[in-house]
């Protein structure tokens, strides 16, 4: 089965508005603000597809999802400029594109052949490497490496792996994707509400 077009184009739109949120307050300017929303929005599937050989990568076979990412982040920096949005609109579009770009990359690297565990890889990177590129362009610390940060990447391998294993054992079906894509989102959001995270690394150096 073929990944409906959408999914990947909201994913793109989605991305590029968290770059544009996360510039708040990095004082850059409106094509600062496009790079960052492009590196967010193409990076991860980009690395993707260089892994898994794809030529040309998926982007500049369909132009459509460039212009996707610049609109999306034209109309959201207008918004910006005269509306305050809540802060936590980024913590929440962020979730959304993290669990359509897991599912989106798991089956891409699926359909070329790639072994599960392989396709659970390269659907972290989907997810989280736009996101690190982000945050290095603003020189932050990737949202992935801060023990503050709410089971990011740990979110795309549960949903990504429920994927893998639906499509393994039961009948091919579309609802596989979004059961997939569901559990990366519900997991991101109540691990955000509760404040659940992995142990953080300690030793007993730092203990002491």
């Amino acid at each position: 089965m073929i990944m409906p077009a959408w999914i990947e184009y909201f994913a793109v739109a989605v991305c590029a508005i968290t770059a544009v949120l996360a510039a708040e307050g990095k004082r850059i300017d409106l094509f600062g603000v496009m790079v960052l929303a492009l590196v967010t929005a193409v990076g991860g599937g980009t690395i993707r597809d260089l892994c898994l050989g794809v030529r040309p990568v998926f982007w500049i076979e369909q132009p459509q999802v460039v212009w996707t990412a610049l609109i999306a982040a034209a109309v959201t920096f207008v918004i910006v400029r005269f509306t305050h949005l809540p802060s936590r609109l980024l913590d929440v579009a962020d979730a959304f594109g993290l669990a359509l770009f897991g599912i989106a990359g798991t089956e891409k690297a699926l359909a070329y052949g790639a072994p599960g565990i392989v396709a659970v890889l390269l659907g972290i990177v989907t997810g989280v490497a736009g996101g690190i590129l982000r945050d290095v362009l603003r020189r932050e610390i990737p949202w992935v490496f801060q023990a503050e940060v709410d089971l990011y990447a740990t979110a795309v391998f549960a949903g990504a792996v429920v994927f893998v294993l639906l499509r393994e054992y039961l009948p091919p079906s579309e609802t596989h994707r979004y059961i997939g894509m569901a559990v990366i989102l519900v997991m991101r959001l109540v691990a955000m509400k509760w404040k659940l995270r992995l142990p953080t690394y300690r030793t007993r150096a730092t203990d002491d």
